[in-house]
């Protein structure tokens, strides 16, 4: 449910633009508003997990997830949409974080608990990976209001599933929830996401602009004193001082500076730029998404011969090695499916190879009795990158796509309409401006260009952070080994 949710929504986004009347910044709220409600619950939900029962918080979460999908099918207006993925976020937080903490308790020894999220992995990529053509499919059968409405029955089917095959567990040491910190991370993130999206209407320097980044960095300034203050915070910086779980981490910012983000990005190249169909680019979409669905059962057994610290980080320069092949791909004369074909289907793979042997990594590196701490910070750092890099990308976009059009009208247009033109280009309008004037040529070629920005920004975000994680893990301990020797501080 929470792959197909991620894998299949921006598949349809091209088509809710049109059909809404949205604009490019609503198609961006629309992700986000879902990513920074994860966000928001995520520590949240980890508490709520350890200290009423990982079992009941996950059956409530699961069906939330079905009424507030039954929700967002039933909106017909881009502010209620936006809005009813809020609440759709909230559940779906909820709903992960329960889910890997649950597991995490269930399946505590080395082989079977590889075995157990290399599974996890296989049907998260399931979902991820049959998402946009599901998405797509959708859309040409029927209309993308059932993208979110197949979620209802999918939420009773995995409700009874859970009831009479997960265990029930909680951490008998867990405190009260932390109102405080959830609100000041919350608002640090929206201020900042708000900024970066809304920046080039306000104005970056204008006074809305420097309020929004002011707030957002006073949040983050007092969500680290109240977490550092607090007796027993809902994030625990001291679990920083875990390497392994510290190297894994960066795999978690690392696959959401750069791949999930772009897949909110790529139906539009598909469609926009290179002109196929709805269907057409979904099936376009497997070779994105299918790898992440093939590669992590490799990935788990590769993490028990080199480690997760060779494995994470190999996984992520893999998946910069992606970006720069897409770059080339799309940069090419004729460029097509087929001149992207090598770049999606590795970068797919560096995603598979990183995805199941970070989540391991993070909630094994803890006591079983912290995993929800644990899985908390692990999707807070996923989420909290995820939302900031859709509004990077979306910012790089429209950038790449405003100085093609500068050079290529030489100053027959103002800023202004060249920022209008920009966005129609970006939303995926490439025909629709020469109606402006604006021959459709260079609208397409402008899209390519602010395309090879975003493709080029994923590429180095991806090994930067290779290299830190690389760093981060050091030559020290194996993940097992630290298994141990925390069961014992914890006895």
């Amino acid at each position: 449910m929470f792959g197909l949710e991620i894998s299949s929504v921006p598949a349809i986004l091209p088509n809710v633009e049109k059909v809404l009347h949205a604009g490019f910044s609503s198609v961006q709220w629309i992700m986000n508003a879902y990513t920074i409600a994860c966000t928001a619950v995520l520590m949240a939900a980890g508490t709520l997990a350890d200290r009423y029962g990982r079992k009941r918080i996950l059956l409530i979460s699961v069906l939330a997830f079905g009424v507030t999908s039954l929700i967002c099918g039933l909106a017909h207006d881009t502010t209620v949409l936006i809005a009813s993925r809020f609440l759709q976020g909230l559940s779906g937080g909820v709903m992960v974080i329960c889910q890997i903490a649950a597991l995490s308790h269930q399946f505590q020894e080395g082989p079977r608990r590889s075995r157990a999220f290399a599974a996890w992995g296989i049907i998260l990529g399931v979902g991820l990976g049959f998402g946009p053509i599901i998405g797509s499919a959708i859309v040409a059968l029927l209309d993308w209001t059932w993208v979110f409405l197949i979620q209802v029955p999918l939420a009773l089917l995995t409700t009874a599933l859970i009831a009479g095959s997960v265990d029930e567990s909680r951490d008998p040491e867990a405190k009260t929830l932390d109102l405080a910190g959830i609100v000041t991370m919350s608002l640090s993130v929206f201020s900042l996401t708000f900024y970066i999206t809304q920046g080039p209407e306000l104005g970056f320097a204008s006074a809305a602009g420097l309020a929004c980044i002011a707030v957002s960095a006073a949040s983050f300034l007092a969500f680290v004193y109240v977490e550092k203050h607090r007796a027993h915070p809902m994030f625990d910086f001291s679990v920083f001082r875990i390497r392994p779980f510290s190297g894994a981490l960066y795999g978690s910012m690392g696959m959401n500076f750069s791949f999930w983000p772009f897949m909110i990005y790529l139906p539009i190249y598909f469609q926009s730029a290179l002109g196929y169909d709805v269907v057409s680019a979904g099936f376009a979409l497997l070779a994105y998404t299918l790898p992440t669905l093939v590669v992590p059962p490799l990935a788990e057994r590769l993490v028990l011969r080199y480690q997760p610290r060779i494995v994470i980080p190999a996984g992520l320069f893999t998946i910069g090695l992606g970006f720069l092949l897409m770059k080339l791909g799309s940069a090419m004369d004729h460029a097509s499916w087929l001149s992207m074909l090598p770049g999606c289907v590795v970068a797919g793979a560096g995603l598979g190879m990183t995805n199941t042997p970070v989540t391991n990594t993070t909630t094994g590196s803890v006591p079983t009795s912290r995993a929800g701490m644990a899985s908390g910070i692990d999707m807070s750092a996923r989420l909290i990158t995820l939302a900031i890099n859709i509004a990077l990308m979306g910012f790089l976009l429209l950038q790449g796509i405003f100085f093609h059009l500068e050079r290529a009208t030489q100053g027959a247009l103002d800023a202004s309409q060249l920022r209008h033109m920009a966005e129609r280009i970006a939303s995926g309008s490439v025909a629709e401006t020469s109606l402006a004037g604006l021959a459709e040529g260079v609208a397409q070629s402008a899209l390519v260009h602010g395309f090879g920005w975003v493709m080029l920004f994923g590429c180095i975000g991806a090994w930067v952070l290779a290299v830190a994680s690389f760093v981060t893990f050091g030559p020290g301990a194996t993940v097992q080994d630290t298994i141990c020797c925390n069961a014992t501080e914890s006895a």
